[in-house]
């Protein structure tokens, strides 16, 4: 028996992926989903990271939005009685389930103030979906690719 799957009539096919979108969530006053077409309204930063590899060092230019002004302006919120913002943690999400995790002060310019950006191109090239570029990460490990979440905790 051969059996075939057709779409259903009326079904919409698209070759076309989905524009990303990345939802700020978890402990915030004004969790948000965000459009690419939100993130590049933003101040554009780009960013030259210089990867190690097997192959050697990789060199590549991201454009995109930073980071900590998603974070502060979905408005992170301390537990009652909470005596410090840099308790937070922040968990990135990629779409197959990947995900990493920063301590706000990295992020916050009293503190590191490392320019994490939420990528949405490449070597001035759109990027399929959205990608968190963290400098200094010298392996890429919490370069998390098709970027869907940042959660507050």
């Amino acid at each position: 028996m051969l059996l075939v799957a057709a779409p259903l009539p009326g079904a919409a096919q698209s070759d076309t992926p989905a524009p990303p979108v990345l939802a700020v969530e978890g402990r915030v006053e004004h969790p948000r989903t965000l459009a690419l077409a939100d993130l590049q309204a933003l101040p554009p930063v780009t960013l030259e990271v210089e990867y190690a590899s097997s192959k050697g060092s990789q060199k590549e230019t991201f454009t995109g939005a930073l980071l900590w002004p998603l974070i502060t302006a979905a408005g992170p919120v301390d537990e009652p009685g909470g005596r410090s913002a840099l308790r937070h943690t922040l968990l990135a999400r990629g779409q197959d389930g990947y995900a990493v995790a920063l301590a706000i002060g990295e992020l916050d310019p009293h503190f590191e103030g490392k320019q994490v950006v939420v990528a949405y191109a490449r070597n001035d090239k759109p990027l399929p979906g959205l990608r968190l570029v963290i400098p200094a990460d010298a392996h890429a490990g919490r370069g998390v690719h098709d970027l869907v979440a940042i959660e507050v905790r």
